[in-house]
């Protein structure tokens, strides 16, 4: 009898905390519990109306099929004129990807531009799955230690020392705003990582798809100091449409061919659904603005509702819709003050560990992307579990 093979070793990458607990709290809501839910970064309430009646739309129309693998040329210039729009930025279409989701951006940002053993920095905390994929396709994380000190934003003469530490940097990537801090990078700080990282011929890559949810300085793209940046974004945050797995690149126009021949293998082309949706959700801002005026009250809430319950120690809440809460005072195990907290409280929120290998056990995240009513809930419970 021949013994059954095993996964493979590159199939051995950490579990995403937040997608485990979110199952948690899921089945403990089917099995009666009262849950509520401040784990997963998940806009509350549908995709908005323009979206909605594109995709309707397209459904009766039949077009539901594939299209080219970067993308409908038509919403690719739509994204790039949101560039000349928003920031002041000239893109060029041709440069323009549409992906799968951010998450495709990242597995096709990686794949092009590192080869297998490329050394890449990752600011910590951060988003796991950077990390999670970086590993999968044998590329080599290389952390950079934030702290509250830098206003947990990575310092560029840091990615100097480590690529003379480390004997070389292939490509740094950054997040802002944050997740799950929330923190915004100055355009100063931006500028200088940029350059910093060109200098060491590396690639920068910029994760914005928490632009649009910035509450008091307007967000920067990377774009604005350098034509090379890798940028990757999403229709998820912003634009509420999570589900939809549709999102974009900005590229340079060497790596437009080499990502397009990937992506045609890998994913074929972007749902034609989902682009129809996001073509016609660049219409929606009064009511995406409302939706984040929804959020920048939740905001003011928590700001002045966790001190009250112990838990007014966290990073500053630039944008995005997380709290990163320094829970120390209460646990050094992040990981089990979170599975006792949803279990006793049926308050689901993420452990720090998920974006912190080395201190996330004293931080908690929480996300402030839900109804009101249930951020008010979840504080008075979880006020009274701590006491």
């Amino acid at each position: 009898m021949s013994k059954a093979p095993e996964p493979s070793s590159r199939s051995r990458v950490a579990p995403f905390l937040a997608m485990d607990v979110l199952r948690e709290a899921n089945s403990l809501a089917a099995a009666g519990s009262d849950i509520v839910h401040l784990e997963v970064g998940e806009p509350f309430g549908p995709a908005p109306r323009t979206a909605l009646d594109a995709a309707k739309q397209a459904l009766d129309a039949g077009m539901i099929g594939y299209t080219e693998a970067t993308g409908r040329p038509a919403l690719r210039e739509r994204i790039a004129a949101h560039y000349h729009d928003r920031y002041g930025v000239e893109v060029a279409p041709g440069r323009v990807i549409v992906t799968t989701g951010s998450s495709a951006g990242f597995v096709l940002a990686f794949l092009s531009a590192f080869d297998a053993g490329a050394r890449v920095a990752l600011p910590t905390p951060g988003y796991p799955a950077y990390r999670n994929i970086m590993s999968t396709l044998g590329i080599e994380v290389v952390p950079i230690e934030t702290s509250p000190q830098t206003r947990w934003e990575p310092e560029p003469e840091a990615l100097g020392r480590l690529a003379r530490e480390a004997g070389g940097l292939q490509g740094l990537m950054v997040a802002s705003p944050g997740n799950p801090t929330g923190t915004m990078i100055s355009p100063d700080r931006l500028a200088r990582l940029v350059h910093a990282t060109e200098e060491t011929g590396a690639w920068f890559i910029s994760d914005e798809i928490y632009h649009g949810l910035a509450y008091e300085t307007p967000e920067m793209t990377a774009l604005a100091f350098s034509d090379d940046a890798i940028v990757i974004n999403s229709f998820s945050k912003y634009y509420c449409m999570t589900g939809w797995r549709i999102g974009w690149m900005i590229v340079p126009e060497r790596l437009v061919r080499p990502i397009e021949c990937l992506a045609q293998s890998l994913y074929i082309s972007p749902s034609a659904l989902s682009q129809a949706a996001a073509y016609a959700a660049f219409d929606a801002t009064e009511e995406l603005e409302a939706r984040k005026e929804a959020y920048a009250e939740n905001r003011a809430f928590l700001l002045d509702a966790l001190p009250g319950i112990g838990l007014g120690d966290h990073a500053p809440i630039d944008g995005a819709f997380y709290v990163y809460a320094d829970v120390s005072r209460f646990t050094q195990d992040s990981f089990a003050f979170a599975e006792a907290m949803l279990r006793e409280t049926g308050v689901a929120t993420t452990p720090g560990a998920d974006f912190d290998e080395r201190r996330g056990s004293r931080y908690l995240r929480m996300s402030f992307a839900g109804a009101r009513r249930d951020l008010e809930e979840a504080v008075r419970r979880i006020g009274a579990w701590l006491g």
